[in-house]
């Protein structure tokens, strides 16, 4: 057995007077006025220096081999070299050890490596007493480098000395190099800026790879039960089915049939993983999986009861009733344990309906800057951060760089990809449990910043290095707790095969064949959350739950007025274009630009005359804008935008609804006024619905004859415009309403015209309304 130990050359003290100037941050996560509730009136704002803007970097790549367009890849390309100092202890022989009578043949010798400042220790006893102090010492300058695929450094027998440097009995065998981390010894060394850590922490800290379990959706069709005991009630029953699977519960709609025999034809779904620990409640023998919907087997199932005896013991007597139902694990659904919006992974469950990979993603998480203190030990702040990357199933940790505010990782990880319309997610966090797991599970693991990068705004083959932004909502509003610096490349082999997919369909085909609704979808999702967050937290060592609710955006469907003000304003921006297409009409009908105005008459006079034109010079002037906005293209990919997200002045009361829990927390006034801000939003939402209903039911009672005098009018104009335009060309109506509709504003009135105001004086059914 083998003891291996990295050291890195460079110092890694964290600068006090850094630590001083960001120790102000520390308590960031705390609500702004805890001793009450703050006025309605108060908004946060982001600092007035703070940038949070995607900036591009150009670091040294594979050691100065990889440029931004380079094609040619290879193993930790895209980081850049660390060197370390390796020690790889073997073995010693004939030691120069103390022994006497009472403790000879339990001896306990051990090595220590010293590299500057920092140390560390082989596998030893705590018994150190009888020690002989011999050395081995070597020159940096001197110790050879080594650079993989080149074999490991055969290990050699090496004299010992003393603190006099004179040669003693015994010999040492071990082998020294200087590496980089893509030494294959990296991974399993220990590491000497971490000997603060021991037991479990020691693990806990290192670099890992964390693979989602497999999940699936299983259905069951409860059909019906037979003979059922039912006990003498003169009400009549209400008979359902309860499923338990896990710490899920499902039932059934109560039966229809009142009797021993009831049916319910009902379908449960739940999200099972691999392998498949759970039981329900009823014992369930045959599974099949399918990846149609081909109608499985049904089955009989006895039912069993559990009767508690007078000694209190649990005894299982067997029932004549039986239940009907089938049982299917559904392969052909993709399972979705993330928001479609931003998934990393489409694919069907069942490995047969899988489609050969596209391409490779391949990521290097080089550093991070300007990191604020999370948390505080011995009256300082610190941060102990860590990376995870989320894609597909692949979860990747980072090791966690100790008490550094900006920490270098310069780790590289690999991704097959069967989808360019995927997003990869990189998360930023404080490890708060260095010395061992939490059993109590009190110490939550603190966020720092998200990034997400969707595959599709990327240029395949190129490499992208960018610092992005580090930026987290808190209850005291948006703060930037860093950047984080990344890069990025996207490698295909075929081009082809990246536009054939923008042809098929996004999900499996059975979310198109047998749609789910979307309470199933919402239900099955968190369930997906829940047991992927169980299943990984179990891991060894684990990745905390937290970290995997913040990865998949557990949260992302509660309720908050901020995202509903971005999503008004998403909603506005779409309709943008729409709204400036009616300005520049209205401009034409006013003849604000006269050129322009007689330009548009002669188009439209040709269209009219040759209507083939219409359809061939819309798609010409679509062509002509995408290739206009080819030299405004994004150079950068898209990143967490806080004036998109309406995070730049939001009131503290709507963060502290945004952070609230569920079932809420505060006193009553806060949620009085909670509730009276949603009864004002409503109240306009409703309006607006009511508006909307109003125009539409003005149109159906054109024909339904609620105002006869109304429809009279409009049924005699139908007539006459159906014999005016049989009798008069179609290009002529067509010209003159063109020209009426653009003329000039000396032949205008500021009155409504005629149409509109025969459709306002239409009826609706708000006069039956309550």
């Amino acid at each position: 057995m083998s003891n291996q130990t990295s050291g890195q050359n460079q110092k890694r003290n964290p600068s006090k007077n850094q630590n001083n100037n960001q120790n102000q941050n520390a308590n960031h996560n705390q609500k702004a006025n805890q001793n009450g509730y703050p006025n309605q009136n108060f908004t946060t704002y982001p600092p007035e220096n703070e940038d949070f803007n995607l900036k591009e970097t150009k670091p040294t790549l594979g050691g100065g081999r990889v440029t931004g367009n380079d094609r040619l890849g290879t193993a930790f390309d895209l980081v850049e070299r660390m060197h370390y100092f390796y020690v790889r202890v073997v073995k010693a022989k004939e030691l120069p050890l103390k022994k006497d009578g009472n403790d000879k043949g339990n001896l306990h010798p051990f090595v220590e490596v010293q590299l500057g400042n920092l140390e560390g220790l082989t596998l030893h006893f705590e018994d150190r007493s009888k020690l002989v102090m011999v050395m081995v010492v070597f020159e940096i300058n001197e110790v050879p480098k080594r650079v993989p695929p080149d074999s490991p450094l055969a290990p050699q027998w090496y004299w010992l000395e003393n603190k006099k440097g004179e040669k003693v009995k015994g010999e040492l065998m071990l082998a020294v190099w200087i590496g980089t981390q893509a030494d294959e010894a990296f991974q399993e060394a220990l590491h000497l800026d971490a000997t603060s850590v021991n037991g479990d922490g020691v693990a806990n800290i290192k670099s890992k790879v964390y693979l989602s379990p497999r999940l699936w959706y299983l259905r069951i069709n409860v059909i019906e039960a037979q003979e059922l005991q039912i006990g003498n009630n003169l009400q009549q029953p209400e008979i359902y089915v309860r499923i338990t699977l896990g710490n899920v519960v499902l039932r059934t709609k109560n039966s229809l049939i009142k009797n021993v025999c009831p049916s319910w034809n009902e379908d449960l779904m739940f999200v099972v993983a691999e392998p498949f620990e759970d039981q329900l409640v009823l014992s369930v023998e045959d599974k099949k999986k399918r990846i149609d919907f081909s109608t499985p087997i049904s089955k009989w199932y006895s039912l069993e009861k559990e009767v508690v005896s007078e000694g209190r013991n649990k005894k299982v007597s067997k029932l004549n009733s039986k239940v009907h139902s089938r049982l299917s694990f559904d392969g052909g659904y993709h399972v979705l344990d993330e928001l479609t919006h931003y998934s990393s992974d489409l694919k069907a469950t069942s490995k047969e309906l899988w489609k050969p990979s596209i391409g490779v993603l391949e990521l290097g998480i080089l550093n991070a800057q300007g990191l604020s203190p999370m948390r505080t030990r011995d009256g300082c702040g610190i941060t102990d951060p860590y990376c995870v990357a989320k894609y597909g199933q692949k979860w990747i940790r980072t090791r966690t760089i100790l008490s550094s505010f900006n920490p270098k990782w310069n780790e590289q990880y690999t991704w097959e990809v069967f989808d360019p319309c995927t997003v990869i997610t990189i998360g930023v966090f404080d490890y708060c449990n260095l010395q061992g797991a939490d059993k109590n599970d009190k110490v939550r693991d603190s966020k720092i910043g998200k990034v997400r990068i969707r595959l599709s705004t990327l240029k395949t083959n190129r490499v992208y290095t960018h610092s992005y932004p580090l930026i987290v909502l808190t209850p005291a509003g948006v703060k930037k707790i860093g950047e984080i610096q990344l890069a990025v490349r996207f490698s295909c082999s075929s081009l082809f095969n990246i536009l054939a997919m923008y042809s098929q369909p996004l999900l499996p085909t059975m979310h198109y064949l047998h749609p789910l609704t979307y309470y199933q979808i919402d239900n099955l999702r968190h369930q997906a959350t829940q047991i992927v967050a169980m299943r990984l937290s179990r891991a060894e060592p684990p990745l905390r739950r937290e970290v995997v609710e913040y990865m998949l955006d557990a949260g992302s469907n509660l309720w908050s007025i901020r995202r509903s003000k971005a999503n008004y304003a998403r909603i506005a921006g779409v309709l943008s274009g729409l709204i400036a297409i009616r300005k520049w009409f209205n401009g034409i009908c006013t003849w604000k630009n006269p050129f322009a105005t007689v330009l548009v008459h002669i188009i439209f006079f040709l269209f009219v005359c040759f209507p083939r034109l219409i359809l061939s010079s819309i798609f010409v002037v679509v062509f002509l804008m995408g290739t206009w906005n080819y030299r405004m293209r994004p150079r950068k990919p898209p990143h967490m935008d806080i004036k998109l997200s309406q995070a730049e002045r939001v009131p503290w009361d709507e963060l502290d609804e945004e952070f609230d829990t569920l079932p809420t927390s505060p006193h009553n006034d806060a949620v009085r006024m909670r509730y009276d801000r949603l009864r004002s939003i409503g109240s306009r939402m409703q309006a607006v619905a009511g508006d909307l209903a109003n125009q539409g039911e003005r149109f159906y009672n054109l024909l339904s004859w609620r105002d006869p005098r109304a429809t009279a009018l409009f049924l005699i104009f139908c007539l006459v415009a159906s014999i005016v335009l049989y009798v008069i060309p179609f290009e002529v109506v067509a010209s003159v309403m063109g020209f009426y509709t653009m003329r000039h504003p000396k032949f205008r009135e500021k009155f409504p015209s005629v149409p509109l105001s025969f459709f306002r004086r239409l009826s609706a059914k708000t006069d039956s309304l309550l």
